[in-house]
């Protein structure tokens, strides 16, 4: 039996570690998960991913209520209040329980002379919640973006950053892959619906399933042996238009966490697959998709930039590049993202993917395919970026994805769709 922690603590915490010391939400949610039992997991993730979400209109509220801010060793307390308001705007949680388990929480905190100021704030709110509301709900702090962030989008996509925004706002859909190495679409479809459930199928990605409702993997039909993978629709898009096939040398560059590799593997059994991250703790995840799904692949640790080191003198028939991006294509699912990142991160990782395309544009064999794929929907790292690209490299060839203008194809997130994504086909003359 797990021991028990006070949540709405832990919240706080794992929220204070994301917003003050710059932390990845997927690295201190899963510890701070560890300190509940299972059944709370779920509402811990619903209390951090929320509050993430809706961070600046939670922000506007506690301005709006408190004289001045909680600083220094109260900061703490600061972000459970939030947690208490998300709980009060967003949640079925019954008032009367929010509150009392949110202002238990300052004891788990060392704050208990704070429960007092705790309850008075929530119970302030809870009087003025209908005004409070309304103001949060106007200018700036209803599209829940950073002013740059939303300057990008307003400048890049006059006429879709609206779009873009509500769809960043909303909470994923859960798209699966069926593996055809066991069976059609249309087949494991037949088996989720005599489980008692239904997904839809996308309009014109093969293998791909959005769910009603999320589920628990462990209640779909045979996922413990292979049958099924979660991986959104637009990630699923890249091994579509790179087009795998059997006996080819194939290289998934910045793969882990593994899921591309697998898919290359499913559509392709008899191709020899090279999965290369530079992150040796996400690559173990390579490894242990590849087992899930009882496939080979070799897997290697290094830089994009330097294949030199690790590629030895064969060449690769297609490349799947992956690049390390802004990740502004996939906020929904990873909300932090619009409170880590920062402006001047778009040039550095432009000049990234700049360096890891040309040094591994020599690695390609000559009438071979490299497919440009990122999680963003910014210019920087996509079209201009291929086209700057097609500049420097007279023997690469585009092959044409949409009618738009600019190279490659841009997907934006959509509700009901995939992810914010942007792929680019490159042929070697």
């Amino acid at each position: 039996m797990k021991k028990q922690s006070n949540l709405r603590s832990l919240a706080a915490q794992t929220i204070e570690r994301v917003i003050e010391q710059g932390q990845s939400l997927s690295t201190v949610l899963p510890a701070a998960q560890k300190k509940l039992a299972e059944k709370d997991s779920a509402l811990l993730q619903e209390l951090c991913f929320g509050v993430l979400r809706t961070l600046p209109q939670l922000e506007g509220i506690i301005g709006a209520l408190m004289a001045r801010p909680m600083t220094g060793k109260q900061r703490s307390i600061h972000f459970l209040i939030m947690v208490g308001l998300y709980q009060l705007i967003y949640t079925r949680i019954p008032p009367h329980a929010a509150l009392a388990e949110t202002v238990e929480g300052a004891v788990a905190l060392q704050r208990p002379q704070l429960k007092g100021l705790i309850n008075g704030v929530l119970r302030q709110f809870q009087r003025q919640q209908d005004e409070l509301l309304a103001n949060v709900k106007t200018g700036p702090q209803q599209y829940l973006h950073p002013g740059w962030l939303l300057t990008r989008f307003q400048q890049a996509w006059p006429d879709h950053w609206e779009q873009i925004v509500e769809a960043n706002n909303q909470r994923p859909p859960m798209w699966l892959r069926v593996n055809r190495q066991h069976h059609s679409r249309d087949a494991w479809l037949a088996l989720l619906r005599e489980s008692g459930k239904n997904a839809e199928p996308h309009p014109y990605i093969a293998d791909a399933l959005r769910l009603d409702t999320p589920s628990a993997v462990s209640q779909l039909p045979g996922f413990e042996r292979g049958w099924v993978t979660v991986q959104d629709a637009s990630a699923q898009g890249c091994v579509a238009l790179l087009d795998p096939q059997d006996g080819e040398y194939i290289l998934d560059l910045c793969a882990a966490p593994g899921g591309k590799t697998t898919h290359i593997l499913e559509a392709a059994p008899g191709a020899e697959v090279l999965a290369v991250d530079v992150d040796a703790q996400r690559l173990a995840r390579v490894s242990e998709n590849l087992r899930r799904l009882n496939m080979q692949a070799e897997v290697r640790q290094g830089d994009g930039r330097t294949p030199e080191k690790w590629s030895d003198e064969r060449l690769f028939d297609r490349i799947l590049l992956d690049a390390p991006c802004s990740a502004t294509g996939v906020i929904r699912r990873h909300p932090d993202i619009k409170w880590l990142r920062r402006n001047t991160d778009i040039d550095e990782l432009a000049t990234l993917q700049r360096e890891i395309l040309d040094a591994i544009w020599p690695r390609l064999k000559s009438g071979g395919t490299l497919l440009y794929a990122t999680c963003s929907i910014l210019p920087e790292e996509n079209h201009l970026q291929i086209s700057a690209f097609l500049n420097r490299h007279t023997d690469a060839g585009l092959v044409p994805l949409s009618d738009d203008p600019q190279p490659g194809r841009q997907v934006f997130p959509h509700p009901e769709g995939g992810d914010g994504f942007f792929y680019a086909k490159l042929i070697k003359n």
